[in-house]
């Protein structure tokens, strides 16, 4: 469906028992219980500690058991076995950064701890990752073990056209999943920029979509304005705005855009599907089977044909339940390059409202994100089908994006594991 992508959103749970607000390191002070419970993360991460004593009811009820040995079992795949605490560093009394060595980087988890005795783990969320002597050459390694299909694109960018920094099958087109929506963005931007709209224009909600948002759940024929549509397609990635600003941007329009952003279309990316008629085919084999061998003349007719039908399909969420579903033909398919590309196109011409609408979900942990200038993304996802983009400006000025997918159309995706590997991309670039 689509769903917005978080990112490096590696989270075990956010269920703390005390909000702890950050505290200078110099004069924070921790209960010994939290460096009591640091300690035990070692065992719980390597499948060796007591979940049910160490985690408290509302965790476990958020995050049950097998879905924190998946987790850990996905640190371990990409960081090796955990070996130590490097540094706790106090958030009040009850919380704290911990850093965790493994043997090949580390992780970095927010820890909460209840007040009340025992003090049991009421939240444990991971931050950040880092690879111990990383390199973008050991990155593409990773990149390349992944079944299925995958690349990445790191692109500094300046003044001229985007220079490649690293790149593994940048240049191969690939579904996109809500990362098209970076399209839609641009369009807005382009008309408003061109005297054609304003951001405050208000506009009607149309035909719903699934989610995810929450503008499927507005009453009928809602006024919203298009920044608002436009800031949440893209930080919530909902798919009710993104149809809307459609409608009223003009799918040819929109299509267009795609060229002016510097992207050469390949042979399926045009003409480019709402949200609810892509869920709509999907649910319909041979409609997808015909979409999937037509050309763009053909998929023009098909849309034409199937308008009204689209407009009032009872969409059923339950296709994406298990495998994946016509990945390869009913999508919104670039290039790694392709979004790098589209990502420089905003940073140049799409204005502030644009960038900053971009930066308000930055799809990364606040460990990463504080260490940028600017962090702007857009991701999107489906089963068998993950895609990250982020533009990103460094302390030092360098404006770089770095982008990246991967799927496969027998399986799902572990979206864990990948963010893991962009986050590493991210950090590369920084570097």
């Amino acid at each position: 469906m689509w769903r917005m992508m978080t990112g490096l959103a590696l989270v075990l749970a956010t269920a703390p028992a005390v909000a702890a607000a950050p505290v200078a390191q110099e004069t924070a002070q921790s209960d010994p219980a939290v460096h009591t419970r640091a300690d035990s993360l070692i065992a719980l991460l390597n499948d060796s500690g007591d979940y049910n004593a160490s985690f408290s009811p509302a965790f476990r009820a958020d995050v049950p058991r097998e879905k924190m040995e998946a987790i850990s079992a996905q640190l371990r795949a990409a960081l090796g076995k955990a070996q130590r605490v490097e540094t706790v560093t106090p958030r009040g009394a009850w919380a704290a950064d911990v850093v965790v060595g493994h043997d090949r980087g580390t992780a970095t988890f927010a820890l909460t701890l209840d007040p009340a005795p025992p003090h049991l783990i009421a939240g444990l969320r991971i931050t950040g990752t880092a690879q111990r002597e990383d390199s973008f050459a050991r990155l593409e390694a990773d990149f390349r073990a992944l079944p299925g299909q995958s690349g990445f694109s790191v692109m500094a960018l300046g003044t001229g056209a985007p220079t490649p920094v690293a790149r593994y099958n940048a240049d191969a087109d690939a579904p996109l999943g809500s990362a098209f929506k970076l399209w839609v963005l641009a369009e807005a931007a382009r008309q408003v920029a061109a005297g054609q709209r304003r951001w405050s224009d208000v506009i009607t909600l149309g035909p719903r979509s699934l989610a995810s948002g929450v503008l499927h759940n507005w009453p009928k024929d809602a006024p919203v304005t298009l920044q608002t549509l436009a800031t949440l397609m893209i930080s919530v990635s909902d798919n009710s705005a993104t149809d809307a600003l459609m409608t009223t941007l003009g799918r040819d329009t929109v299509n267009a855009v795609v060229a002016r952003t510097g992207v050469t279309p390949g042979p399926r990316t045009l003409p480019l599907l709402t949200t609810r008629e892509a869920i709509a085919m999907k649910a319909d084999p041979t409609l997808s089977a015909a979409w999937g061998k037509a050309d763009a003349a053909g998929r023009k007719r098909l849309l034409t044909a199937n308008t009204g039908r689209f407009a009032v399909a009872a969409l059923d969420a339950s296709i994406f339940a298990g495998n994946p579903v016509a990945v390869d033909s009913v999508e919104w398919f670039a290039s790694p390059d392709d979004m790098a590309r589209t990502l420089d196109w905003l940073r140049r011409e799409g204005g502030p409202t644009a960038r900053a609408i971009l930066a308000v979900n930055p799809g990364a942990p606040a460990a990463t994100a504080d260490g940028m200038a600017y962090l702007g993304f857009k991701g999107g996802s489906e089963p068998g089908v993950v895609t990250l983009n982020y533009l990103v400006q460094s302390r030092d000025g360098r404006w770089f994006a770095v982008t990246g997918n991967w799927h496969r159309s027998d399986a799902g995706v572990s979206e864990a594991s990948f963010g893991i590997l962009m986050a590493r991309a991210l950090t590369l670039a920084a570097r």
